[in-house]
């Protein structure tokens, strides 16, 4: 692995266990074993780590969205296996990036912005409509409206002032908002197969 991707690695678990703001350049480069000075060579500075480091998981995270959609049954089911892999990432994501991201990097954080009204707000949509084409969500729903809801519970879960981390476990933040969204949309036969999901879960 090359010293720039080390250095992304490396960066990006720092920040998903302590938050960006805390963790500083000396401690980036203290855990790779390198000095600062190497790692100006490749950044100009901590928000360009941040801002590639933000970027590659944007695009990863698309990656697997689009991967459960070509592996998932029908839309519910792609809808379940995007809660297993929430589940996974949760284990070891600190919500405190989000708010270090919106406050401290206003450019990634309007990539990030951009990436979800656009990218996020399409596989949403695409999910809703096939489950309505299929007769597993309502035929009267709102695809805009709710598609657009949907991206900004993402945002609300994560914040602090309502969900405090001390408090509220992230996972079971959104595992809720995501049942409820769903149970809003369903038809009784789209009940069905979604409640057979959940059992099989957590038989």
């Amino acid at each position: 692995m090359e010293v720039r991707e080390r250095i992304l690695k490396v960066a990006e678990e720092l920040f998903l266990k302590f938050g960006i703001r805390s963790v500083t350049m000396d401690e980036i480069a203290s855990k790779l074993g390198i000095s600062k000075k190497t790692i100006y060579l490749h950044f100009e500075d901590k928000d360009a780590i941040v801002h590639e480091v933000a970027t590659n998981r944007m695009n990863h995270e698309q990656g697997v969205c689009e991967q459960i959609y070509e592996e998932s049954e029908n839309p519910i089911h792609e809808v379940v296996k995007e809660i297993e892999v929430l589940k996974k990432d949760a284990a070891t994501f600190n919500p405190v990036i989000i708010y270090d991201l919106k406050k401290y990097h206003p450019k990634t954080w309007a990539v990030f912005q951009q990436h979800k009204q656009t990218i996020f707000l399409d596989i949403t949509r695409r999910n809703l409509q096939e489950g309505v084409k299929q007769g597993l969500y309502r035929p009267e729903i709102n695809i805009e409206i709710l598609s657009k809801l949907r991206m900004e519970e993402i945002d609300f879960a994560f914040d602090q002032s309502v969900f405090p981390n001390n408090t509220f476990n992230q996972f079971d933040i959104h595992k809720s908002f995501i049942d409820h969204f769903l149970r809003g949309v369903l038809t009784e036969k789209g009940l069905k197969i979604y409640e057979q999901y959940i059992n099989a879960d957590n038989s």
